[in-house]
């Protein structure tokens, strides 16, 4: 960091500066905050068909500029080419999927006696998005499309380690013709920005995704103005293999499943639970799948996993991996970077530190089970309940866990966690509220009861 008031960006492949980025004050942020709450009547108004629109040439807008959004990414964040290719795909599906709710966005008639009653969906004002380090541009878009959709206008807050995409979609926004203060990106610390949108009267919700720690406490500011709150926080999600999977299919998954973007993800599969007849068999395998990754400099567009974000999250991860025996690793470039090989090890307990905290990091613990009862309470031995994964041939077998294991989104033969077409939100203490799905701008509407009299 040069100055109090700006961030020096790093990318975390290189540890070279890419650079400066101006950190907001309680001031400017006020002075945004009241520029989106200004914006919002005449946003609120606009036609459901012209928002649509507008919406839809938002998502045009980024696709021009998939592949400058996907390197800032690579530069910015550490991200894979083909993670950041994705990523920024995301942002414009998101847009386009969402470009439909503000003519789909329908209340109710209800019968009653002695009249007619029917509901609206009102936008509620200004919405802040607090967006973490991990995933800048989906997390982005989870929020800001369903938001704006619903005529919300937006302050959002990206991670100061990764703000760089946010404000060029930022800027994207404006060229693609949304009003001035509808769309507000302001860079800066937790500690201002952030806490000014838990705050401020006029913020009317807040969608935070980060951690449950930080979660907590944001939860709590909202509850000093009976303000709303979406909550997408912590995991230590289970990856059930069990004796009849395909062992080869489940092997060749697991890697993705918890070493995707390095294992800084709240849905990582960073616990795998192994039928015992198969464990063995299905260590072998992993191994195999393990070794052969190709950790590269993300901007080697054949890279499958990248550096950590930074190096006090470097420092985390191997405070984990020295307390254990490590089975296994893949490779590690050699050079500057912040760097952690894909790890794999052999659990001892349930009890031990790296099977029940969330690493965010390359780390994957392995246990065998006994059973569908035994994989279920094993699953669930945990505070959190996020995400998992559940691999059989059986579909009777495949349902039963699935129902009996608490989380919010789980996945049967199959690594992939979240669509945008699809609900997405925890358990327990991975959060509070769903994002993505048709419901989304739901979310950030209230909904009005008109009664009138015959």
């Amino acid at each position: 960091m040069s100055s109090a008031s700006t961030f020096t960006v790093v990318n975390p492949a290189t540890e070279q500066p890419v650079t400066d980025v101006h950190l907001a004050s309680v001031a400017e942020t006020d002075a945004l905050i009241e520029k989106a709450h200004a914006a919002f009547p005449a946003w609120k108004a606009v036609a459901p068909g012209e928002r649509a629109r507008l919406l839809r040439r938002f998502a045009t807008v980024v696709d021009e500029h998939v592949e400058e959004l996907a390197e800032l990414e690579v530069r910015n964040a550490g991200h894979t080419w083909g993670n950041a290719t994705w990523e920024a795909g995301n942002v414009r599906d998101c847009l386009n999927y969402y470009s439909a709710a503000p003519e789909r966005l329908f209340g109710r008639q209800i019968p009653v006696p002695g009249g007619v009653d029917i509901t609206f969906h009102e936008p509620l004002g200004v919405v802040g998005i607090i967006v973490p380090w991990n995933f800048p541009m989906p997390i982005m878009a989870w929020g800001m499309a369903p938001a704006l959709a619903a005529g919300n206008t937006v302050v959002l807050k990206p991670a100061e380690l990764t703000p760089l995409t946010a404000v060029r979609i930022g800027e994207l926004a404006l060229e693609a013709g949304l009003p001035e203060g509808v769309l507000t990106v302001i860079p800066g610390k937790g500690s201002v920005v952030g806490e000014r949108f838990v705050t401020h009267p006029l913020v009317r919700k807040v969608a935070f995704t980060g951690s449950t720690e930080v979660g907590k406490r944001i939860m709590a500011g909202c509850a000093d103005q009976v303000k709303r709150c979406t909550l997408e926080l912590g995991g230590k999600s289970a990856n059930v293999v069990f004796a009849d999977a395909d062992l080869a299919a489940a092997a060749a998954a697991a890697p993705y499943a918890v070493f995707d973007n390095a294992g800084q993800d709240c849905c990582a599969r960073s616990r795998i639970l192994v039928e015992r007849s198969a464990y063995d068999e299905f260590l072998t395998l992993l191994q195999r799948a393990v070794e052969s990754m190709k950790v590269l400099d993300p901007a080697d567009r054949s890279s499958e996993m990248g550096p950590l974000i930074s190096a006090h999250q470097r420092s985390t991860v191997l405070g984990y991996v020295d307390e254990v025996d490590v089975a296994f690793t893949g490779p590690v470039p050699e050079g500057p970077g912040f760097w952690v090989p894909p790890t794999v090890v052999l659990a001892e307990s349930t009890e031990q530190r790296i099977w029940r905290e969330e690493v965010f990091g390359p780390v994957v613990a392995v246990l065998p089970f006994d059973g569908e009862a035994d994989a279920v309470a094993m699953a669930n031995d945990t505070e959190y309940g996020l995400s998992g994964s559940i691999f059989t041939r059986d579909v009777g077998k495949a349902l039963r866990v699935a129902r009996g294991i608490e989380s919010g989104n789980l996945s049967v033969n199959s690594h992939s966690a979240v669509r945008y077409w699809t609900p997405f939100g925890g358990f327990k203490q991975s959060g509070l509220g769903r994002e993505l799905g048709p419901d989304a701008p739901n979310a950030f509407t209230e909904e009005k009861n008109v009664f009138i009299a015959h």
